[in-house]
């Protein structure tokens, strides 16, 4: 679970807006604004075209328009990520304060048909909730909300070959993982035919989206787990930061950006892959892990010997070997002691790209918060969702290198487990997964 490496780097600052006399615009600002990656900014900017998304939120006066009249939305509930383009959306999309990970089975007798139609209509109602619309028979769960940064992203598992009769086009890309010292993952909660990732900066919003899904698989396909996450919500700190995770880590700081000049070949599927993997161009491969967090145990650790477990500094992320939290690990430097700055069996020098090979995957993951088990400890921890082109060239090596002495493995327990293959985004007239169901 490689812990200190971003969706998205931190941003470089927040955008300005002017006070009023007594200060009540500065302190609203602060308490709207987004804190997740990028999302907080990207918001504002949307939100604030006109201005009148901000009089209205700091003011209390719900009078300021909207479309068609009605009250002008607050910059996150504005804030609308496109559903049809090159890649599906919910990849290098800001992470969002919410999420939902769901994944079904096709129902005893469906087969190629019937899963054309679904995701045929999963696409549809994904469309429009994307695009802050209610759909046909709506519940009404969202109602008076905005899109909220809504993205509904589709893969498919390796039994979903067998069940339509597409075994010759399903890539290897999709062999089983390996099994990993540090699992005690349970099949009932692992992998699945299909798998629906959601996110949201509004619970109400991804919980709709949820619902609606839910409801379109109809009779051809049955939920086989869900499985509900978190992050810091919008507004939460004054500034834009890295996340932290249950752990209290920063978590994320690495994270593949999307100006690397390498990006899409290590995250997507070459845009002319051919032979089994034609269908999935510009698409991507999706490891999902329940990670559960011994909290007990590593709370009673010192913030020294917690440090030293990661290899950075627990209040701002930077590496043991000195500078700020961008600053690259120094994995030679020692104290004087004459000790590893960072130690050799440290979570963060464990996984850095250098040490496996160069691998690199887009972390994309949510917490979560299952409640206290019989035992008194919390069911806590990581809803770890990465990204890559190929997982036997991104996740697995990584992982089995943190498998090997990882200081980290000694406090978390990998619960549950999925591969999934997340084809190319949807164009216009089209719906995900057409070039493999239809091709």
């Amino acid at each position: 679970m490689p812990v200190n490496n971003p969706v998205t780097g931190p941003a470089s600052g927040n955008a300005s807006a002017p006070a009023s006399d007594d200060g009540h615009l500065d302190i609203s600002r602060r308490r709207l604004l987004g804190t997740v990656g990028a999302a907080g900014a990207a918001g504002l900017v949307i939100g604030a075209a006109g201005g009148a998304g901000i009089a209205s939120a700091v003011s209390g006066d719900d009078s300021a328009p909207g479309a068609g009249g009605s009250p002008a939305l607050t910059s996150v509930g504005a804030t609308e990520v496109a559903f049809h383009g090159r890649h599906q959306p919910g990849i290098t999309t800001p992470l969002q304060s919410r999420g939902h990970l769901v994944a079904f089975d096709l129902a005893p007798g469906a087969g190629r048909k019937e899963a054309a139609a679904l995701l045929r209509r999963w696409s549809a109602t994904a469309r429009t909730l994307m695009a802050g619309e209610a759909p046909s028979g709506d519940t009404g769960i969202a109602r008076d909300a905005g899109p909220s940064s809504l993205t509904v992203t589709f893969g498919f598992g390796r039994t979903f070959f067998d069940r339509t009769g597409l075994t010759a086009r399903r890539p290897t890309q999709l062999d089983p993982l390996p099994a990993f010292s540090s699992d005690a993952v349970d099949p009932k909660r692992s992998e699945g035919d299909l798998w629906v990732q959601i996110g949201a900066d509004d619970a109400l919003v991804a919980f709709h989206a949820l619902r609606a899904v839910q409801k379109d698989a109809g009779d051809a396909a049955r939920v086989r787990w869900q499985m509900n996450g978190f992050n810091r919500s919008a507004g939460a700190t004054p500034r834009p930061m890295t996340a932290r995770n249950l752990m209290g880590q920063v978590d994320g700081t690495n994270n593949p950006k999307t100006t690397d000049p390498d990006f899409d070949r290590r995250i997507f599927v070459p845009a002319d892959a051919t032979g089994a993997q034609d269908w999935m161009a510009d698409g991507s491969y999706a490891v999902v892990r329940r990670i559960r967090m011994l909290l007990d145990d590593w709370e009673g650790l010192s913030l020294e010997k917690q440090e030293r477990v990661i290899g950075r500094r627990k209040a701002d992320g930077a590496p043991l070997s000195g500078g700020s939290e961008t600053t690259p690990l120094d994995l030679d430097k020692r104290g004087p002691d004459g000790k590893l700055a960072i130690p050799d069996n440290a979570h963060a020098r464990i996984s850095a790209p250098e040490q496996n090979g160069g691998a690199a995957m887009l972390r994309r993951p949510f917490s979560f918060h299952d409640g206290i088990g019989a035992d008194g400890t919390p069911d806590a921890g990581l809803l770890f969702v990465c990204w890559q082109a190929d997982p036997l060239r991104g996740f697995v090596p990584v992982q089995r290198k943190l498998d090997r002495g990882d200081a980290l493995s000694a406090f978390i327990r990998h619960e549950s487990s999925g591969l999934f293959a997340a084809p190319g985004g949807a164009a216009e007239g089209e719906y995900v997964g057409q070039r493999l169901l239809e091709g």
